[in-house]
Protein backbone atom coordinates (compact mmCIF):
# COMPACT_ATOMS: atom_id res chain seq x y z
CA UNK A 1 0.00 0.00 0.00
CA UNK A 2 1.78 3.47 -1.04
CA UNK A 3 2.74 5.53 2.25
CA UNK A 4 -0.32 8.55 1.64
CA UNK A 5 -3.00 5.95 0.25
CA UNK A 6 -4.68 7.39 3.73
CA UNK A 7 -5.15 10.65 1.71
CA UNK A 8 -7.77 8.21 0.21
CA UNK A 9 -10.17 7.51 2.57
CA UNK A 10 -10.86 11.17 2.45
CA UNK A 11 -14.09 13.15 0.94
CA UNK A 12 -12.94 15.87 -1.31
CA UNK A 13 -14.99 18.41 -2.21
CA UNK A 14 -15.18 18.97 -6.27
CA UNK A 15 -12.44 21.33 -6.08
CA UNK A 16 -10.30 18.91 -4.36
CA UNK A 17 -10.31 20.76 -0.65
CA UNK A 18 -11.77 19.77 2.43
CA UNK A 19 -13.04 21.71 5.44
CA UNK A 20 -10.62 22.08 8.38
CA UNK A 21 -12.12 23.00 12.17
CA UNK A 22 -9.07 24.05 14.43
CA UNK A 23 -9.15 23.31 18.29
CA UNK A 24 -7.18 24.68 20.91
CA UNK A 25 -6.14 21.45 22.96
CA UNK A 26 -5.84 22.68 26.03
CA UNK A 27 -8.91 25.00 26.49
CA UNK A 28 -11.32 23.84 23.83
CA UNK A 29 -11.82 26.64 22.53
CA UNK A 30 -12.67 26.92 18.49
CA UNK A 31 -10.00 28.62 16.98
CA UNK A 32 -10.43 29.37 13.11
CA UNK A 33 -11.83 27.39 10.05
CA UNK A 34 -9.78 26.80 6.79
CA UNK A 35 -9.21 24.87 4.09
CA UNK A 36 -6.72 21.87 3.30
CA UNK A 37 -6.12 20.06 -0.45
CA UNK A 38 -4.24 17.02 -0.24
CA UNK A 39 -1.05 18.79 -0.90
CA UNK A 40 -1.44 20.75 2.33
CA UNK A 41 -2.65 17.73 4.67
CA UNK A 42 0.26 15.87 3.58
CA UNK A 43 2.39 19.06 4.91
CA UNK A 44 0.56 19.62 7.94
CA UNK A 45 1.29 15.54 8.98
CA UNK A 46 5.24 15.86 8.01
CA UNK A 47 6.01 18.91 9.69
CA UNK A 48 3.27 18.24 12.75
CA UNK A 49 2.51 22.27 12.20
CA UNK A 50 -0.35 23.68 10.54
CA UNK A 51 -0.76 23.88 6.45
CA UNK A 52 -3.53 25.23 4.90
CA UNK A 53 -4.71 26.28 1.52
CA UNK A 54 -5.41 29.52 1.11
CA UNK A 55 -8.64 30.13 -1.67
CA UNK A 56 -8.09 33.51 -1.74
CA UNK A 57 -4.44 33.43 -2.36
CA UNK A 58 -4.78 30.29 -4.40
CA UNK A 59 -1.59 28.58 -2.60
CA UNK A 60 -0.64 27.11 0.55
CA UNK A 61 -0.17 28.79 3.76
CA UNK A 62 1.60 27.57 6.58
CA UNK A 63 0.45 28.88 9.07
CA UNK A 64 2.32 31.61 11.40
CA UNK A 65 4.79 32.08 8.34
CA UNK A 66 4.52 35.79 8.38
CA UNK A 67 3.19 36.08 12.54
CA UNK A 68 5.10 33.75 13.89
CA UNK A 69 1.63 32.38 15.47
CA UNK A 70 2.20 28.24 14.47
CA UNK A 71 0.10 25.43 15.27
CA UNK A 72 1.73 22.16 16.49
CA UNK A 73 -0.63 19.59 15.89
CA UNK A 74 -1.29 17.24 18.32
CA UNK A 75 -4.17 15.20 16.85
CA UNK A 76 -5.91 15.13 13.42
CA UNK A 77 -9.33 13.57 13.23
CA UNK A 78 -11.63 12.61 10.01
CA UNK A 79 -15.90 12.70 10.70
CA UNK A 80 -18.22 10.12 9.86
CA UNK A 81 -18.74 11.47 6.53
CA UNK A 82 -14.99 11.65 6.26
CA UNK A 83 -15.26 14.88 4.55
CA UNK A 84 -14.31 17.97 7.84
CA UNK A 85 -11.26 17.79 9.38
CA UNK A 86 -10.87 18.67 13.55
CA UNK A 87 -6.95 19.83 14.13
CA UNK A 88 -6.06 19.61 17.89
CA UNK A 89 -3.26 22.26 17.63
CA UNK A 90 -1.43 23.67 20.59
CA UNK A 91 -1.63 27.59 19.08
CA UNK A 92 1.78 29.17 19.57
CA UNK A 93 1.32 32.78 21.16
CA UNK A 94 -2.28 32.35 22.16
CA UNK A 95 -3.72 34.11 18.83
CA UNK A 96 -5.21 32.69 15.91
CA UNK A 97 -6.44 35.18 14.28
CA UNK A 98 -5.22 38.24 11.79
CA UNK A 99 -6.97 40.21 13.84
CA UNK A 100 -4.98 39.39 16.92
CA UNK A 101 -7.47 37.45 18.83
CA UNK A 102 -7.40 34.46 20.06
CA UNK A 103 -10.07 32.88 17.82
CA UNK A 104 -11.15 34.15 14.64
CA UNK A 105 -14.92 33.71 15.98
CA UNK A 106 -14.81 36.81 17.87
CA UNK A 107 -18.27 38.42 16.74
CA UNK A 108 -21.36 37.34 17.97
CA UNK A 109 -24.95 37.81 17.83
CA UNK A 110 -26.49 39.78 20.36
CA UNK A 111 -30.42 41.00 19.99
CA UNK A 112 -30.23 40.96 15.66
CA UNK A 113 -26.80 43.08 15.87
CA UNK A 114 -23.02 41.50 15.94
CA UNK A 115 -20.77 42.68 18.72
CA UNK A 116 -17.13 42.46 18.96
CA UNK A 117 -17.07 39.61 22.25
CA UNK A 118 -13.39 39.27 22.20
CA UNK A 119 -10.57 41.83 22.93
CA UNK A 120 -7.29 41.96 21.04
CA UNK A 121 -4.38 40.12 22.34
CA UNK A 122 -1.82 42.10 19.79
CA UNK A 123 -2.75 44.83 17.49
CA UNK A 124 -2.28 43.46 13.74
CA UNK A 125 0.64 46.00 12.90
CA UNK A 126 2.99 44.47 15.72
CA UNK A 127 2.32 41.00 14.31
CA UNK A 128 2.94 41.82 10.41
CA UNK A 129 5.42 43.97 9.62
CA UNK A 130 4.00 45.14 6.50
Amino acid sequence: MPPDSWLNKINWTGDGLIPVIVQDVDSGKILMFAWMNREALKLTVEKREAVYWSRSRKKLWHKGEESGHTQKIRDIYLDCDEDVLLLMVEQTGGIACHTGRQSCFFQKLKENKWIVAASIIKQPEEIYNK
